[in-house]
């Protein structure tokens, strides 16, 4: 191990240890769960966006977008300290450093990080728009036209999922995947965070309904999910 850099406002409590900076939205969820369920040894570090921690300077340095969530691991390819931004870019990188919950066929594999791919391109962001004008901008906009046009889209998005769990244990077929942690908690969030259940029908996807408590129910999916919770 080289001699590792760590942000002087959140100091490395095991240098040699992976070190999150997260926050427990859907997204910094992801990672919390994967590193419980791939049982590495880390440190966690709360990013409060609430509080513009993502753009302080150090923490530019980790993550030069300004997002949650970011990692950085002291042991790194080549013995090298290596720090990644992006959720999706580090489910993989961890799925790989570890040789778990990534399928070991080539096709099954690419299969995976299509779906991981659809997350990061499609469930992500437009979940969040939906929440953004559903739960917090709905006195803000003078008309329904973008809640409307998010609600549509992830209404559809739930559709695509549904269909792809017909007569599937998880998204790949019957093996748990980084494609599940990164599905999981932005499906979660619907009901749990932005109390639109209803509104997006959620209840009428059954294939989805079976597969998130067969997820959810995990006990480091439990774990994970609550890593870098604000107090």
């Amino acid at each position: 191990m080289t001699n590792p850099w760590f942000p002087k406002r959140w100091p490395a409590l095991h240098p040699e240890h992976i070190q999150l900076y997260s926050m427990a939205t859907p997204n910094g969820q992801k990672i919390g769960i994967a590193l419980e369920e791939m049982n590495i040894p880390y440190d966690a570090h709360l990013i409060h966006i609430g509080k513009n921690d993502q753009f302080d300077e150090d923490y530019l340095k980790l993550s030069p977008n300004g997002k949650i969530p970011s990692i950085s691991d002291p042991n790194g390819p080549n013995g090298e300290q290596v720090f990644l931004m992006e959720s999706g870019a580090i489910l993989l990188y961890l799925a790989e450093k570890t040789g778990l919950f990534l399928p070991k066929d080539p096709l099954e594999k690419m299969e995976c990080i299509q779906w991981l791919f659809f997350q990061v391109a499609h469930v992500g962001p437009m979940f969040g728009q939906f929440g953004h004008f559903f739960k917090f901008a709905a006195d803000k906009t003078t008309d329904d036209y973008a809640k409307n046009r998010y609600l549509n889209e992830s209404k559809r998005l739930l559709k695509v999922l549904d269909d792809r769990l017909a007569n599937r244990d998880f998204i790949v077929g019957k093996d748990y995947t980084i494609a599940d942690m990164a599905i999981a908690p932005w499906v979660s969030c619907i009901d749990a965070f932005y109390k639109a259940g209803d509104v997006l029908e959620l209840g009428s996807f059954k294939n989805v309904a079976i597969w998130l408590s067969k997820v959810t129910s995990r006990p480091a999916y439990q774990r994970g999910k609550q890593v870098c919770s604000p107090a």
